[in-house]
């Protein structure tokens, strides 16, 4: 069964990320894209992962999603486009605002332009649970870039849409790899036992964004169905008998992890694979209803967490 991506020339901004480097390699292995172009500002990291991926259906620019001259000259000829680079260390965002508006912002805004004079076909942004009711500037920027995907879609033929969705297990910068680390010294910093993630690993972020990109008809925001853990459970599973140092949560940091808003009950409808938000409303969910890690009726626990994460 052909995919959209079959054929395709596609465009993966920030595509030297934890994300961009899996879904090209998997792209790669399971269909047969025309093209892939990595648009990215980091030559040591395309260095790296075209070593890792020697194939000729591998095309590789530098630049940056703020140029948009550069970006244009990369967007020719694509018909797909998923929009994966973003500044995205909420700390980091907090003591630096303006750079993280001009990449969130203006580079999706330069994303969304080039696209559609392009003639591109489709085009996905990949956001956060931090754009569902934002409480910080990371947050903010994203719930903007999901603003403008789904205007794109009244200013031209594309289709433009977003997929949302929580921290990715074992990605860089995320708290796995960090508590293997601190194990080799005996103690864990933890924020908050009682706080609660999503579950979700790159490959399962892989998966959706395929499907979203296959089944996208014009600016819905998709969001994966997945299970909540536990912080405590899960620093029990990476490292048993670990002691734990608690340190609060940071600034703009929610206890449980958001993904549908109770504001955006409204415009949700069930997918095959979790659920759409539309730009319009559809009346489909009940009053008060929100999607929240704090709140999921489905746990990974005991030996299942365990499981997984000993594949990370």
């Amino acid at each position: 069964m052909t995919h959209v991506v079959d054929g395709a020339s596609i465009l993966l901004t920030g595509g030297t990320g934890s994300f961009g480097s899996r879904f090209a390699a998997r792209v790669l292995a399971e269909h047969s894209p025309h093209s892939i172009t990595i648009y990215s500002r980091d030559e040591l990291k395309q260095s790296d992962l075209r070593r890792a991926l020697p194939d000729s259906h591998m095309l590789w620019t530098i630049g940056d999603v703020r140029d948009r001259d550069r970006l244009r000259n990369a967007m020719r000829g694509a018909d797909v486009v998923v929009h994966a680079a973003a500044l995205k260390q909420v700390a980091t965002a907090e003591a630096n605002p303006s750079e993280v508006i001009a990449t969130n912002v203006g580079g999706s805004l330069n994303v969304v332009s080039t696209a559609i004079d392009a003639g591109v076909k489709r085009a996905l942004l990949i956001s956060s649970d931090k754009a569902c009711a934002p409480l910080n500037l990371y947050g903010q920027t994203k719930a903007v870039a999901e603003k403008l995907f789904v205007w794109a879609n009244s200013d031209g033929p594309g289709l433009f849409s977003c997929v949302r969705y929580g921290n990715v297990a074992g990605s860089r910068g995320s708290v796995i790899p960090l508590w293997r680390e601190q194990a080799k010294q005996g103690t864990l910093t933890l924020t908050n036992p009682n706080a609660t993630r999503f579950w979700l690993t790159l490959d399962q972020g892989v998966d959706f964004v395929l499907w979203a990109l296959e089944n996208m008809r014009s600016g819905e925001v998709f969001v994966p169905r997945l299970p909540s853990v536990r912080i405590s459970a899960l620093a029990s599973a990476v490292a048993p008998g670990a002691a734990w140092q608690i340190v609060g949560l940071g600034a703009g940091e929610k206890a449980h992890e958001l993904l549908v808003s109770r504001d955006e009950a409204r415009r949700v409808g069930p997918t095959e694979t979790g659920w759409a938000i539309y730009p319009s409303v559809r009346n489909v969910m009940p009053d008060g209803w929100e999607y929240s890690s704090g709140g999921n009726d489905w746990w990974l626990e005991g030996d299942a967490l365990k499981a997984a994460v000993a594949g990370i």
